[in-house]
Protein backbone atom coordinates (compact mmCIF):
# COMPACT_ATOMS: atom_id res chain seq x y z
CA UNK A 1 0.00 0.00 0.00
CA UNK A 2 1.28 3.43 -0.89
CA UNK A 3 1.62 5.71 1.58
CA UNK A 4 2.94 9.54 1.84
CA UNK A 5 3.73 10.71 5.62
CA UNK A 6 4.01 14.52 5.92
CA UNK A 7 5.61 15.93 9.07
CA UNK A 8 7.40 18.64 10.39
CA UNK A 9 4.38 22.01 9.55
CA UNK A 10 3.29 24.21 12.25
CA UNK A 11 3.25 28.00 13.40
CA UNK A 12 6.28 30.38 12.57
CA UNK A 13 7.23 34.02 12.40
CA UNK A 14 7.78 35.51 8.92
CA UNK A 15 11.78 35.32 8.30
CA UNK A 16 11.61 32.07 10.15
CA UNK A 17 12.71 28.32 8.66
CA UNK A 18 10.97 24.96 9.41
CA UNK A 19 12.17 21.97 7.42
CA UNK A 20 9.05 19.40 6.39
CA UNK A 21 9.98 15.53 5.85
CA UNK A 22 7.76 12.93 3.65
CA UNK A 23 7.88 9.16 4.25
CA UNK A 24 6.68 7.59 1.09
CA UNK A 25 6.58 3.62 1.11
CA UNK A 26 5.13 1.31 -0.72
CA UNK A 27 6.64 1.25 -4.19
CA UNK A 28 9.83 2.17 -5.74
CA UNK A 29 9.92 5.22 -5.23
CA UNK A 30 13.35 5.76 -6.18
CA UNK A 31 13.22 5.37 -9.31
CA UNK A 32 10.25 8.42 -9.18
CA UNK A 33 10.44 12.14 -9.31
CA UNK A 34 9.28 13.85 -6.49
CA UNK A 35 7.92 16.87 -5.20
CA UNK A 36 6.42 19.30 -2.60
CA UNK A 37 3.26 20.71 -3.04
CA UNK A 38 1.46 23.55 -1.23
CA UNK A 39 -2.47 24.35 -1.18
CA UNK A 40 -3.18 27.65 0.44
CA UNK A 41 -7.16 27.96 0.91
CA UNK A 42 -8.65 28.77 -1.73
CA UNK A 43 -6.12 27.82 -3.98
CA UNK A 44 -5.25 25.19 -6.63
CA UNK A 45 -2.38 22.96 -5.40
CA UNK A 46 0.58 24.08 -6.88
CA UNK A 47 4.29 22.45 -7.53
CA UNK A 48 6.76 24.26 -5.14
CA UNK A 49 10.35 22.15 -5.64
CA UNK A 50 10.93 19.07 -7.11
CA UNK A 51 13.75 16.53 -7.31
CA UNK A 52 15.12 14.11 -9.34
CA UNK A 53 17.90 11.41 -9.11
CA UNK A 54 20.35 14.52 -10.50
CA UNK A 55 18.56 17.63 -9.79
CA UNK A 56 16.08 20.26 -8.73
CA UNK A 57 13.81 22.84 -9.87
CA UNK A 58 12.05 25.11 -7.60
CA UNK A 59 8.92 27.40 -8.47
CA UNK A 60 9.72 31.38 -8.89
CA UNK A 61 8.00 31.96 -5.73
CA UNK A 62 10.72 29.62 -3.34
CA UNK A 63 13.46 30.10 -5.38
CA UNK A 64 16.92 30.56 -3.39
CA UNK A 65 14.40 29.81 -0.09
CA UNK A 66 13.43 26.84 -0.02
CA UNK A 67 15.74 23.61 -0.49
CA UNK A 68 14.61 20.13 -1.45
CA UNK A 69 16.40 17.12 -0.64
CA UNK A 70 15.74 13.22 -0.97
CA UNK A 71 17.25 10.05 0.99
CA UNK A 72 16.31 6.54 -1.23
CA UNK A 73 15.87 3.19 0.14
CA UNK A 74 14.70 0.33 -2.00
CA UNK A 75 10.81 0.47 -1.25
CA UNK A 76 10.63 4.17 0.03
CA UNK A 77 11.89 7.56 -0.15
CA UNK A 78 12.25 10.72 2.12
CA UNK A 79 11.56 13.62 1.08
CA UNK A 80 13.07 16.99 2.89
CA UNK A 81 12.10 20.54 1.97
CA UNK A 82 14.22 22.52 4.00
CA UNK A 83 12.55 26.73 4.24
CA UNK A 84 14.23 29.10 4.81
CA UNK A 85 12.99 32.95 4.97
CA UNK A 86 9.42 32.53 5.21
CA UNK A 87 6.50 34.56 4.64
CA UNK A 88 2.72 34.81 5.03
CA UNK A 89 2.26 34.03 1.51
CA UNK A 90 3.68 30.22 2.28
CA UNK A 91 0.82 30.03 4.27
CA UNK A 92 -0.64 26.55 3.07
CA UNK A 93 -0.98 22.97 3.66
CA UNK A 94 2.33 21.00 2.04
CA UNK A 95 1.87 18.10 0.51
CA UNK A 96 4.35 15.05 -1.26
CA UNK A 97 3.69 13.15 -4.20
CA UNK A 98 5.50 11.76 -7.23
CA UNK A 99 5.82 14.53 -9.92
CA UNK A 100 3.02 14.61 -12.34
CA UNK A 101 1.10 13.58 -9.65
CA UNK A 102 -1.96 11.20 -10.36
CA UNK A 103 -0.82 7.89 -10.08
CA UNK A 104 -0.59 7.74 -6.12
CA UNK A 105 -3.04 9.10 -3.46
CA UNK A 106 -2.39 12.44 -1.44
CA UNK A 107 -1.68 12.19 2.20
CA UNK A 108 -2.50 14.50 4.61
CA UNK A 109 -0.32 17.23 4.13
CA UNK A 110 1.28 19.23 7.12
CA UNK A 111 0.29 22.98 7.75
CA UNK A 112 2.56 26.01 7.83
CA UNK A 113 1.44 28.53 9.10
CA UNK A 114 3.72 32.09 8.68
CA UNK A 115 2.21 34.99 11.01
CA UNK A 116 3.26 37.33 13.72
Amino acid sequence: QVQFVESGGGLVQPGGSLRLSCAASGSAFSIYNMGWYRQAPGRQRELVAAITIGSTNYGDSVKGRFTVSRDNAKNAVTVYLQMNSLKSEDTAVYYCNVVPPGRFDWGQGTQVTVSS
